[in-house]
């Protein structure tokens, strides 16, 4: 049985763009050099917008003001399951990237799926929809 996941990440919005964070090496080559939407795993007994915030302080140095659940989304690897919950924030400080290679403000009309991580790609279709040119 593969082991299932609890993400909670961030969709943060500037200028009409959204973040998205590069991953760097990874064991799983599926989502090594991809972009993502910034976040990772939800703790035991933790709150899905308590662990965005602290995710998003200990990868990026950074404060956010969490808002409502923009999606979620389940998604089948070949290694693991992950469930991706994505919270609109809003940034309340500059950041530092500590974990990842690159990252990049991308137009809604301007994101190409084949670069983000499949999990995340699967969420873009809608944002392009709701939120493209």
């Amino acid at each position: 049985m593969k082991k299932h996941i609890q993400v909670a990440a961030a969709l943060l919005f500037k200028e009409g763009k959204i973040f998205a964070a590069k991953r760097g090496d990874s064991p799983y080559a599926y989502v090594a050099h991809k972009y993502e939407f910034p976040g990772g795993k939800i703790e035991e007994n933790e709150r899905g917008e308590d662990a965005v915030k602290r995710e998003l302080k200990e990868e990026l140095d950074m404060e956010v003001k969490v808002g409502g659940l923009y999606a979620s989304h389940t998604f089948e690897y070949p290694d693991f399951i992950i469930t991706l919950w994505l919270y609109e924030c809003e940034m309340c400080s500059p950041f530092v990237l500590k974990e990842h290679e690159g990252c990049a403000w991308i137009a809604p009309k301007d994101i190409d799926e084949n670069t983000w991580a499949p999990a995340d790609a699967d969420i873009l279709g809608g944002l392009k929809r709701v939120f493209g040119e």
